[in-house]
């Protein structure tokens, strides 16, 4: 069911308003997992394939409103997102992952190489232990689907010419199934897919 959450007085725009106060005071992030408000229903906001950003159909065009959006988008134990403040929660539409990594850059140390990913909407994670990549094979193009977790089970679907530099990047090496071609980052070893 719809609801008009983001119009309501006291509703969306003001939890809104209070998590960027909360980002602006230097807090970093808001704590939406600690967050528990009732559910008020769907709108009809929409992160689509590629990133964009919609409500209403329309695509939210100012980069510093999906920035706040993002920093209060939480994935719920059944798998649905949901934006969520400390006086509401709405449920949204992800068609595949919430976040876009843009761009990748490796750093090789004494400690050994550290990728880092940039996503479209600013956040910056370096794959390691607890920021995973992993590759699916999309089941009906056979095309492969790489991710990187970004936070708190919120995932950014890594952009084709990125893939192409962990790609570049990568060793082969062998597992129970046959060749594989590895990405290292932070001492992790991250599989890119059969050879």
């Amino acid at each position: 069911m719809a609801n008009s959450g983001l119009n309501e007085e006291g509703g969306l725009l003001r939890g809104l308003a209070e998590a960027q106060a909360e980002a602006a005071n230097g807090r970093g992030l808001p704590p939406v997992e600690r967050w528990n408000p009732p559910f008020c229903g769907t709108i009809d906001m929409r992160i689509t394939r590629d990133g964009t950003w919609t409500y209403l159909g329309t695509p939210i065009r100012r980069p510093a409103l999906v920035r706040l959006f993002s920093t209060i988008l939480r994935r719920e134990e059944d798998g649905s997102y949901v934006l969520v403040t400390p006086v509401e929660r709405v449920g949204i539409t992800v068609e595949d992952a919430p976040f876009l990594a843009v761009r990748a850059e490796r750093l090789l140390d004494g400690k050994g190489p550290r990728i880092t990913f940039l996503t479209n909407v600013g956040d910056m994670v370096i794959a390691d232990k607890a920021h995973p990549i992993r590759v699916v094979t999309d089941a009906r193009t056979g095309e492969p689907r790489p991710y990187v977790h970004v936070r708190k089970g919120l995932e950014a679907l890594i952009a084709r010419p990125v893939f192409y530099d962990l790609v570049a990047w990568g060793t082969e090496a062998q597992s129970p199934q046959g060749p594989i071609l590895t990405v290292e980052s932070e001492g992790v070893a991250f599989s890119l897919g059969l050879l």
